[in-house]
């Protein structure tokens, strides 16, 4: 593993930042957290919300590492980040979601792999939208648990998933509404894909802390159920 020195936000304490090769032989950087009883865990590849990997997607990894999990943030806008909405949604329309999904997260997955027997998948908004990607594109992850995020149509079929999902989605959310969640369900009923479906009385981001629809009582059960979650498919 190869430590680097870069300019992301600040890193916390515990984590770092390393790099590791894409499928295709590209170098992708990356934060990394890892518990500090074991070094050969479970892994979990957490994806950024829309910001980039900020201090709030890195304290989620340091949730994860916390818990047990060998977990690492690939930086899927090659270190920038921002706070404010404009740029990050200039960020986020410049993505390729589907390489996001099969290079930078499947990467991250085969990365971690190396050490860690199962390894899931964690996205968040926009790293929700790429998670179901992650589902339906990247065989070696072992489950997928993502909150409130859809990906575009034409960058996967959701009814070709064939591995654990779990999905969180919030009632009052503009960017993601009931009707577009509900298609969403219904084409996996139909297909019959095996999932864990939940909603919250809550708005879009309600599990981030640092945002204005923070919502404690839906985190709180939210991340209940994910790490019940990763634990029964994951270990």
């Amino acid at each position: 593993m190869k430590v680097l020195d870069f300019g992301l936000a600040k890193l916390l304490a515990g984590g770092q930042a390393l790099s590791f090769k894409r499928p295709d032989g590209r170098d992708c950087v990356g934060y990394f957290a890892q518990p500090s009883q074991s070094d050969d865990g479970p892994g979990v590849v957490v994806i950024q919300e829309w910001w980039g990997v900020d201090d709030n997607i890195k304290a989620v990894a340091e949730r994860f590492a916390a818990n047990g999990y060998r977990a690492l943030v690939p930086d899927l806008y090659r270190g920038k980040v921002t706070l404010e909405a404009a740029e990050a949604a200039h960020l986020m329309e410049a993505l390729d979601f589907k390489d996001a999904a099969t290079q930078d997260v499947r990467g991250a997955v085969l990365h971690l792999k190396q050490r860690s027997p199962k390894v899931a998948a964690v996205g968040f908004c926009m790293g929700g939208a790429v998670s179901i990607l992650v589902a339906i594109h990247v065989p070696e992850a072992d489950a997928v648990s993502y909150w409130y995020g859809i990906p575009p149509p034409a960058a996967g079929d959701p009814p070709t998933i064939a591995r654990p999902l779990q999905r969180h989605f919030a009632q009052h959310d503009p960017y993601f509404p009931p009707t577009m969640v509900d298609a969403l369900e219904a084409q996996l009923k139909q297909a019959g894909v095996v999932h864990e479906f939940h909603r919250y009385d809550a708005e879009h981001a309600f599990a981030n802390d640092t945002g204005p629809h923070y919502d404690r009582a839906a985190a709180d059960l939210a991340w209940q159920r994910c790490f019940g979650f990763l634990s029964k498919h994951c270990g």
